[in-house]
């Protein structure tokens, strides 16, 4: 069962598309064969997630940073005096919540050696702290 583990590099809180190393990560592991399958994609982080998400409008990904900054603040923020765990700065406990909130794994399809995304579909990785990081994701292919 092939699996391979990917890098990204993140500036700040967004979205960081990662189809395409997905994508090449299948065609590699089925080779010229017609493979279908399952390809689990996990992040190891506790405070980013991972999204499948429209790829054609970056206004989309605009709009979700927004939302997700509106529905989770900053502690910092007063709506958030209530949080408690502070150590790592403001933005740590509202990203650990954003990052429950949403998922860190998820099965895609692999149908004729190609990931059965939708036409507008991409895979991102949801980084949700303000500081640079480096996020590691599992990819793993079953048959």
């Amino acid at each position: 069962m092939p699996q391979t583990v990917i890098t990204l590099s993140t500036h700040g809180q967004g979205l960081y598309e990662f189809t395409k190393q997905a994508q090449d990560f299948v065609r590699a592991a089925v080779g010229s064969g017609a493979g279908e399958g399952l390809l689990t994609v996990f992040v190891r982080h506790t405070s980013c997630s991972l999204l499948i998400q429209e790829n054609a409008d970056p206004d989309v990904k605009t709009d979700l940073n927004a939302f997700f900054r509106r529905l989770v603040p900053p502690s910092s923020d007063p709506s958030m005096r209530w949080i408690v765990h502070t150590t790592e700065g403001p933005d740590d406990m509202p990203a650990h919540i954003k990052a429950a909130l949403t998922q860190v794994s998820i099965g895609i399809p692999v149908m004729r050696g190609r990931l059965a995304l939708g036409t507008w579909q991409g895979i991102y990785l949801f980084e949700h702290r303000d500081r640079p990081h480096r996020r590691d994701i599992v990819l793993h292919l079953s048959a």
